[in-house]
């Protein structure tokens, strides 16, 4: 009873004001990605439990608040505060540079989560909300970052990898490349061998709703052992989605 009424409580979902908003993120993404995932990283304080890093001073964070509390949150990152971070922290896992030299206007989207409490109802609906009125007034046309299956064991993730290759491999022009360091082949499987049912049950949760929404994936799987994660790069081409898919990204605009 208690997951179903945080599911559908109308939170204060907004851009990071000042610092004790970011810090409120970050102790999110700490009980998420460290706490609940097992990541860790080099700024990792778990003196104070906060999950930053080296990006976080130069984007902008969407924060939805219960209350005090944070308890979902995004990380957006334009091409002009990339510019000034040194790059994308997608950068660091694929090759964008097809997706870059498209000339589309892009956005980064990055540290996804939500408070367990939170998730299977509509906390991530009115981030989305928030974040169409974002890309509105930010003009952006395609949207990417990484998102993460739990664990490292590639082969164990072979059916719903080789299931998003052979389905929902993003258009030539914008398709970004893992880099070789930690490259993974997604087409560990023929098409034919795919339980695709099964193999969809396996995806995690934030990349089905993108995938519903008409997303598509990168070339090759980046292998993730600091962050104890196998991720892919999602690439959301705005033009691209229907009337259907608009709807469900916008769904409680106004």
């Amino acid at each position: 009873m208690q997951m179903s009424l945080m599911a559908t409580v109308d939170l204060d979902v907004r851009l990071a004001q000042d610092a004790a908003d970011l810090r409120a993120a970050q102790r999110l993404r700490y009980d998420v990605f460290v706490q609940e995932l097992g990541g860790d990283g080099p700024l990792v304080d778990h003196v104070n439990r906060v999950e930053r890093d080296r990006f976080d001073p130069f984007v902008d964070h969407l924060i939805a608040f219960d209350g005090p509390r944070a308890v979902g949150v995004y990380r957006l990152m334009r091409a002009d505060q990339a510019e000034a971070a040194g790059g994308f922290y997608s950068d660091g896992e694929y090759d964008l540079a097809r997706l870059l030299s498209s000339g589309r206007r892009v956005l980064e989207l990055g540290r996804s989560c939500l408070h367990p409490d939170y998730r299977g109802g509509m906390a991530m609906h009115q981030l989305w909300s928030a974040l169409a009125h974002y890309i509105e007034r930010h003009r952006i046309e395609v949207l990417f970052g990484v998102a993460s299956f739990h664990g490292t064991d590639v082969a164990a993730l072979s059916p719903s990898l080789s299931l998003l290759h052979h389905r929902h491999l993003a258009a030539p022009e914008i398709r970004v490349k893992a880099r070789p360091k930690s490259f993974h082949r997604m087409d560990l499987l023929d098409e034919a061998e795919v339980d695709r049912r099964a193999a969809m049950r396996a995806i995690p949760s934030l990349i089905k709703a993108y995938l519903r929404l008409g997303g598509t994936v990168g070339e090759g799987a980046f292998v993730d052992h600091q962050f104890n994660t196998t991720d892919v790069c999602l690439i959301l081409d705005t033009a691209q989605m229907n009337d259907r898919q608009k709807r469900i990204y916008d769904k409680d605009r106004g």
